[in-house]
């Protein structure tokens, strides 16, 4: 072995004394000092930020995704449970309702129901203690109908007075009364099944402004005011007189029917035909400020001077 392999394992074999403890103690003190000032605070801290990989469609690249909840859209054509149909409709609450329908006050089509959780639609005939429910507000819809449109729920029949009032309301509302395709006027549209029992029974009286073909004659105005019998149908009007300042083919006809053809009956009988045809009221509504073709909601004053007819 040679003087310099002696001389290095001499130099292993010492333990180290002092003066290199204190050294590496200094030289971790010092890395520890070091570490903390190269530490950013502030704004800078953010300064540095990963890089983010995305694939080719744009997706971020190693990024765990939480799964999409799907919510499940309840469909008006499965029907809604009858105790909340009940309580839509104003009758009582939900529990309250259950009660009523143990106890078989409660019809659906005329039938007695006593499950809990049935299920019914809104076209259903749902009865409490045999008044009929409806599960949606009362909506009342006035329009101006224009030329060309059928008085119809019924698509079949081309361009109907329901696209008109397609954007008043989402309750299920229908024409009240009929005005022809060619006539124009006031029409009203309700959900209210207790207002149109009423006034069908009753009638309302609408007053048209009228155009024939020709002059009428005075001897048939006469006939119309003091009533008519066509096919052993005896046919009434509440007035009728001819338009101030305008020709005689021009007349005023206040009647309390639902219908425009029996208007047409009238004249047909007395052999004239109708050119025009506009109903201008309707019980206490009038066309002021309804441009043809629009529509409004009825007031709650217009729908108390109904109660008072």
């Amino acid at each position: 072995m040679s003087t310099q392999d002696n001389y290095d394992k001499e130099r292993s074999s010492k333990k180290p004394g002092k003066n290199a403890r204190k050294k590496t103690v200094a030289r971790e003190k010092g890395t520890l000092r070091t570490d903390a000032s190269k530490k950013n605070t502030g704004p800078q801290q953010d300064s540095v930020k990963p890089k983010l990989k995305f694939d080719k469609t744009g997706k971020e690249i190693g990024r765990r995704e939480k799964p999409v909840k799907e919510i499940k859209k309840s469909n008006p054509e499965d029907g809604i449970r009858l105790n909340k149909y009940i309580a839509n409709s104003g009758v009582c609450s939900r529990r309250e309702a259950d009660t009523y329908i143990a106890t078989g006050l409660v019809t659906v089509n005329g039938k007695i129901i006593n499950e809990m959780g049935h299920k019914v639609k809104i076209t259903d005939d749902v009865r409490f203690d045999g008044r009929r429910l409806n599960p949606e507000p009362n909506t009342y819809i006035l329009l101006n109908k224009p030329k060309g449109f059928a008085t119809s729920d019924s698509n079949a029949k081309g361009m109907t007075v329901m696209d008109l009032v397609a954007n008043a309301t989402t309750a299920k509302i229908k024409p009240f009364g009929r005005l022809g395709r060619n006539a124009t006027g006031l029409l009203l549209f309700t959900n209210d099944d207790e207002f149109v029992q009423k006034f069908t029974n009753k009638g309302i009286a609408r007053l048209f402004h009228m155009e024939l073909d020709k002059n009428l004659k005075a001897e048939h105005l006469k006939k119309i005011k003091e009533g008519l019998t066509i096919e052993g149908k005896e046919i009434t009007v509440e007035e009728i007189s001819y338009v101030d300042n305008s020709p005689k083919s021009e007349v005023g006809l206040k009647i309390k029917h639902t219908g425009t053809s029996v208007i047409r009956t009238i004249f047909e009988h007395l052999g004239y035909d109708v050119v025009r045809m506009d109903c201008v009221t309707l019980g206490p509504l009038t066309k002021k400020d309804l441009p043809r073709g629009r529509w409004r909601t009825l007031t709650e004053k217009e729908l108390n001077m109904f109660s008072m007819i």
